[in-house]
C-alpha cells in the first residue's frame, strides 16, 4: 500500500474507484429500502425533515450523502441490521463505520484504501480471488505473512511490520464468522514454488493451506504450469459479493502503489467471467491439494 512506501521520483498515483459509481449504487439501495418500507420519497423527506428534492438527489446519485443522512434514512425505513448499516456507511465512504470494526485500532497505520478493502471483506458473503505470486492473505501463516510484508514493503521498522502482520491475521477471522465468508481461491503454481521466508516457513505455509482448504466454505485450486497461457496472466484480482445489498459486487485490483476498485456492471461481468474461465483451467481442488502435498518439505 502506498502509505508504507517511500515516495518515488515524480510523486505517486492514487487510483480510486469512481465516487459517482458508489453514489449511484448507494442511492439505488436507499431507494430500494424506501420502497420496501412502503414510503414515497415525499413521505421519506418528511420523516427526515428534508425537502423531497434532497431525497431524489440522493437516490439518483446526483449529490453526495453524509453518514448522518444515511443513518437518518435507515432509521426512517426501519433498517436495524447492523451489518447492513455498516456496509452502507462504507459505501458512502464513511470513516464512522470504522469505529465499529477491529481495524479502527490500526487506523493511523493503514491507508484509506486498505481500510476500505477490509470493510468490504468483513461484510462480504463470498470472495473469489486469483493470485499469481503469493498465497491469498486469508490463507497466510504468520511467518509467511511477515516474509511477504518485509519483501514487498522494504525498509519498514520491525514494529510496523509486526502490526501489518497482525492486521492480516485478524482479517482471517472472516473464515470463522457465523456465517463465514465463502472463499474460492485460485493460486498460480509459481506461488507454491517461490520459497518466501525460506524452506521452513514455506513448508509450514503449504501445510496450513491444506488444512484450511478442508473447511466446507473454502475452495482452493492451483493453476498448473501445464495450463500454459490463461486469462490470469494479466494479474491478481479479488471479487467481493454481498448478500444484503443489491448490486454492490466489487472487483479489487491491488498494485504496489495503489488499489483500484471496479464497480461498473460491464467490469464486474468481465472479471466474473474471467474467474470462471480461470477456475475451469485450474486443477480441481483434490488434485490441487495433492499437488501441494507432493511438494511437502521439498519446496
Amino acid at each position: 500500500m502506498a502509505r508504507w512506501q517511500k515516495r518515488p521520483t515524480g510523486g505517486r498515483t492514487r487510483v480510486r474507484s469512481s465516487p459517482e459509481v458508489r453514489r449511484v449504487k448507494l442511492g439505488a439501495e436507499l431507494r430500494r429500502l424506501r420502497v420496501l418500507a412502503g414510503l414515497t420519497s415525499a413521505a421519506a423527506a418528511r420523516l427526515a425533515g428534508w425537502h423531497q428534492s434532497k431525497v431524489s438527489r440522493i437516490e439518483t446519485g446526483r449529490s453526495g450523502v453524509k453518514p448522518s443522512d444515511v443513518a437518518l434514512l435507515l432509521d426512517a425505513y426501519g433498517v436495524r441490521d447492523a451489518s447492513q448499516r455498516e456496509l452502507l456507511d462504507a459505501l458512502c465512504g464513511a470513516d464512522a463505520a470504522e469505529s465499529a470494526g477491529w481495524w479502527h485500532t490500526y487506523r493511523s497505520l493503514l491507508p484509506a484504501q486498505y481500510r476500505d478493502f477490509i470493510r468490504l471483506e468483513s461484510q462480504a458473503c463470498t470472495a473469489h480471488t486469483f493470485e499469481t505470486s503469493v498465497m491469498p492473505g486469508l490463507l497466510q501463516t504468520p511467518g509467511y505473512a511477515k516474509a511477504v510484508t518485509r519483501a514487498s514493503l522494504d525498509g519498514l521498522p520491525a514494529r510496523t511490520v509486526d502490526s501489518l502482520v497482525d492486521v492480516r491475521l485478524a482479517r482471517q477471522r472472516v473464515l470463522e464468522a457465523d456465517p463465514p465468508l465463502e472463499l474460492s481461491a485460485v493460486v498460480d503454481e509459481a506461488a507454491l514454488h517461490r520459497r518466501v521466508g525460506g524452506r521452513g516457513v514455506m513448508a509450514e505455509q503449504l501445510r496450513h493451506v491444506r488444512e484450511v482448504a478442508r473447511l466446507p466454505h473454502v475452495r482452493l485450486q492451483v493453476m498448473p504450469f501445464a495450463a500454459g497461457g490463461h486469462l490470469g496472466l494479466t494479474g491478481s484480482f479479488t471479487i467481493f459479493s454481498f448478500s444484503n445489498i443489491v448490486d454492490l459486487d466489487v472487483v479489487v485490483l491491488d498494485h504496489l502503489m495503489s488499489s483500484r476498485y471496479l464497480e461498473r456492471k460491464e467490469e464486474l461481468e468481465a472479471y466474473s467471467a474471467a474467474f470462471r474461465r480461470i477456475q475451469a483451467r485450474a486443477l480441481p481442488q483434490k488434485e490441487s491439494l495433492d499437488l501441494i502435498a507432493g511438494l511437502g518439505d521439498g519446496v
